[in-house]
């Protein structure tokens, strides 16, 4: 089973960017929990990274043949991004929603997930375990789809 995992906008910056909102861990701990976390499930995983939108869009195509699913955090494209959502409906694979924060309490413009209605499950608010949750979500899913 090969997964793809696509962090949007800013989360490279995880650790210093507002860590009351979105923890102390930096990236490199959160590439790490999801390539352990593979690592532990059997499965094969890249784990990719952009602040620009068409990337994730090409990365999200690029994943049709190549991968069994996503694990998506659209980060600031979530409430913005049609074009995500259209990739993510193109390529027709199980994708998974993660969100560090809990974005259902945040700002009014925050309450809308594009990526999200092309999503099978979606975690927020769990910090980086929300990560591993979706993993074995999607596993799970395409283990009994």
């Amino acid at each position: 089973m090969n997964i793809l995992v696509i962090n949007g906008p800013n989360l490279n910056l995880l650790g210093v960017r507002e860590p009351d909102l979105y923890g102390k861990q930096d990236y490199t701990a959160l590439v790490a929990l999801v390539e352990e976390t593979c690592a532990q499930e059997g499965m094969e995983v890249e784990v990719f990274q952009s602040n620009h939108e068409g990337a994730i869009v090409d990365r999200i195509q690029a994943a049709l043949g190549t991968a069994d699913g996503i694990v998506i955090n659209p980060a600031a494209y979530t409430h913005t991004s049609v074009a995500i959502l259209d990739a993510l409906k193109a390529v027709n694979l199980p994708a998974v929603e993660v969100h560090i924060s809990d974005v259902s309490q945040r700002e009014d413009f925050r309450q809308v997930s594009y990526a999200g209605m092309a999503c099978v499950q979606t975690y927020m608010g769990l910090g980086l375990e929300g990560y591993r949750k979706a993993i074995l979500f999607l596993k799970d899913y395409l283990q009994h789809r």
